[in-house]
């Protein structure tokens, strides 16, 4: 029960227009990561036929995509807030 309030509390947030918490920026990147390694899981192991293996490529993969998703999603969201607010100084000036 406390979690889910907490993850309510989290996802709701208002934060300006359509802004991401980075708590939400970090729980996408655990949920695509999982769905992402149990793909290259599945092809590591129609590739190598080995399930040892499969599980060894997944497992290194995971803990760099996790990383990199962070980072690609935080930059994402700095270049979305400064186009955002860009877009809200123009439509302020009046025309002469």
């Amino acid at each position: 029960m406390l979690l889910d309030q907490y993850l309510r509390k989290a996802f709701n947030r208002k934060q300006g227009p359509k802004k991401d918490s980075k708590f939400k920026s970090v729980a996408k990147a655990f949920s695509w990561r999982i769905l992402g390694t149990l793909d290259t899981i599945v092809i590591s192991y129609f590739i190598t036929g080995e399930l040892k293996m499969a599980f060894s490529i997944g497992s290194i993969e995971v803990f760099s995509k996790i990383l990199l998703y962070y980072v690609h999603e935080r930059i994402w969201e700095r270049f979305t807030a400064k186009n955002h607010a860009h877009e809200l100084e123009r439509s302020d000036s009046v025309p002469a």
